[in-house]
């Protein structure tokens, strides 16, 4: 698809969105890489908080939104559910393993389905289609991998690596959130500044027609 002046002074007004969007990702997955606690309550007060913040991003972010109504739309209505979702997983940041469950794939299918519908809608008219259909899809993965984590999983460390412990759901669940925010961090930053570097206006010809 040929850049068009349109695409430009889009992609200028919304490439920091998902740059900051980036941030809490990024922050959360460092602190769930380099902590020992994995426990389903820990995960959960780090789950609210990056909910939180990356609702009221993506509030910022359908804010300049302002030519594409539809997407703004569904952006707010996004922002609110990660709201929703993050205050919920702090106030039942103590409640275990099931809250953690139930409010991550809460927040994933419900974000994830938003964010992937706006994306499939917006083909051929935003330049951040395909990345809301990347995010979306990503995060919907999410959910179907906390939904096939047995609950009840454990495992006892050990064998040839010598390792003591107990390998359980909530350490894989709590790493596969981790995982999810590493990657959708990456993501976000090469789409950022690939939008940045993409804002200058396409040279125009002599009739008045922008070069492809």
């Amino acid at each position: 698809m040929s850049h068009t002046v349109d695409d430009a002074e889009q992609r200028a007004r919304y490439w920091p969105v998902p740059v900051l969007r980036a941030v809490p990702a990024a922050v959360i997955a460092l602190v769930i890489t380099f902590s020992s606690n994995h426990a389903a309550t820990f995960g959960l007060l780090l789950f609210g908080v990056f909910a939180v913040v990356e609702g009221a991003v993506l509030a910022f972010g359908a804010a300049r939104l302002g030519s594409d109504p539809r997407s703004r739309r569904t952006a707010t209505v996004q922002a609110a559910v990660s709201v929703v979702a993050g205050v919920a997983g702090i106030v039942l940041s103590r409640s275990g393993l099931p809250a953690f469950i139930t409010v991550v794939v809460a927040f994933a299918v419900l974000t994830g389905a938003l964010e992937l519908a706006q994306g499939l809608r917006a083909r051929n008219r935003s330049p951040f289609a395909r990345d809301w259909i990347t995010v979306g899809g990503l995060t919907l993965l999410l959910a179907i991998a906390f939904l096939v984590t047995p609950p009840d999983y454990s495992q006892q460390l050990g064998g040839v690596e010598k390792v003591t412990g107990t390998l359980d759901a909530s350490i894989v669940l709590v790493g596969l959130f981790g995982a999810y925010l590493a990657i959708t961090a990456v993501f976000h930053l090469i789409a950022g500044f690939s939008h940045k570097w993409g804002t200058a206006a396409p040279a125009v010809s002599p009739d008045g027609a922008p070069h492809a």
